[in-house]
């Protein structure tokens, strides 16, 4: 005859964890940061038109240059601007703040006696 032995372990204590619970308001708060966070390390597109006369008139400007501009343009729009000349020191740029492109570019020598139409906010930097 067979034997079945049982042996008594001592009882372990049980963990419960509690999960916090999140709400849909919540959800939709992280995927919105997690979006914002995303479009913020995005940086300027440059038209075609724009990148001719940066190279027509020997306008560089530097890694941290435009992702400053980045984040004024996305200020800018983010207060309504949608087109706003941008002046810095070597340049002066129109961008189209919904399309994030550099529409067209120019010493900032060449802007005095301009006459700068379809605009709607100027960033000076």
């Amino acid at each position: 005859m067979n034997r079945i032995s049982i042996q008594h372990l001592p009882l372990q204590p049980t963990i419960q964890v509690q999960k916090k619970k999140t709400t849909p308001v919540q959800c939709k708060q992280s995927f919105l940061n997690h979006l914002q966070e995303a479009a913020s390390n995005q940086q300027l597109k440059i038209s075609k038109h724009a990148n001719d006369r940066m190279k027509e008139r020997n306008i560089s400007i530097t890694e941290q240059e435009w992702q400053r501009v980045s984040e004024k343009v996305r200020e800018a729009r983010s207060k309504g601007v949608n087109q706003p000349l941008v002046l810095m020191d070597q340049a002066a740029l129109i961008v189209s703040a919904k399309n994030e492109t550099v529409i067209t570019a120019m010493e900032r020598s060449e802007t005095k006696n301009q006459l700068f139409t379809n605009i709607d906010g100027t960033i000076i930097l």
